[in-house]
């Protein structure tokens, strides 16, 4: 998910960077001082668990976790997801320092947006809405993911692209078998609502950067078409790992500490 510098064009860049100040400067007046030691940790745990890449490929995975901070953190992940990505990109060179506002749109805009989706299911007042529509989302996801899987594999067969055909069927396959257990789990009831609600905001915000990342590419030169198909494909196994991560840890915290999830807006 780290876009490298050198590789987006320049409007890209600028449109990347200005979307990021504004959304980092929005954040900062909503946050209050006390909001601040959260925000430290939360930024500390993305940059820790993102810092740890499986080579695929021509590039590599990580986890990166903004589902997680989205929800607990809404706006207040774009400062934290920034900063981040500023020190891994000064101290590691993941990223880039030019590319650093598209990289922070990228993965702190998806954030925000599994925040209003999926805080509100987390509510114990909407226990059966949460449900229902929980139910809808991961069929719809779900749906889609398939239809987009096998879309691409069609694409790579027909053009000839053996590794790609292998690569996007084992996603496929792990990714549809790991959201297959999750919503297993939740009709057990061993998931509870707000575990899956977690789950579904963990997965989506994967995909939800990963198509972000692939567009960024995409508008930068026809050149990168094959690597934005690549992103997407590459990341459906991030998306069922970091969906059940951030179901295990959302429903923790509704049993240990519930007001965490309504601390920063």
């Amino acid at each position: 998910m780290h876009i490298v510098d050198g590789a987006l064009s320049n409007p890209v860049l600028i449109g990347g960077g200005l979307l990021a100040a504004s959304g980092v400067a929005y954040s900062l007046k909503k946050l209050e001082p006390e909001d601040l030691p959260r925000v430290g940790v939360l930024s500390a745990v993305f940059f820790v668990a993102s810092l740890i890449h499986v080579p695929l490929g021509f590039s590599s995975v990580h986890l990166i976790l903004n589902g997680l901070l989205g929800i607990i953190l809404g706006w207040a992940a774009f400062p934290a997801l920034a900063v981040a990505l500023l020190l891994q990109a000064v101290f590691f060179g993941f990223g880039g320092l030019t590319v650093l506002g598209v990289n922070a749109v990228n993965i702190a805009f998806p954030a925000v947006l599994v925040y209003y989706l999926c805080r509100w299911g987390l509510s114990a007042e909407k226990h059966l809405l949460a449900k229902r529509v929980a139910d809808g989302l991961f069929g719809v996801f779900f749906l889609l993911t398939i239809w987009a899987g096998f879309a691409l594999y069609q694409l790579y067969q027909i053009e000839g692209g053996s590794w790609s055909v292998t690569v996007n069927s084992v996603s496929l396959i792990l990714f549809a078998v790991v959201m297959a257990y999750g919503y297993f789990l939740y009709r057990r009831g061993t998931l509870s609502v707000a575990g899956f609600w977690g789950f579904l905001g963990g997965s989506l915000s994967i995909f939800l950067t990963a198509v972000m990342v692939a567009i960024s590419l995409a508008l930068s030169g026809e050149e990168f078409g094959k690597a934005a198909e690549f992103v997407i494909v590459a990341h459906f196994p991030v998306m069922a790992v970091e969906g059940l991560l951030t179901a295990a840890t959302i429903q923790l915290i509704t049993k240990v500490k519930p007001e965490l999830l309504h601390a920063v807006r």
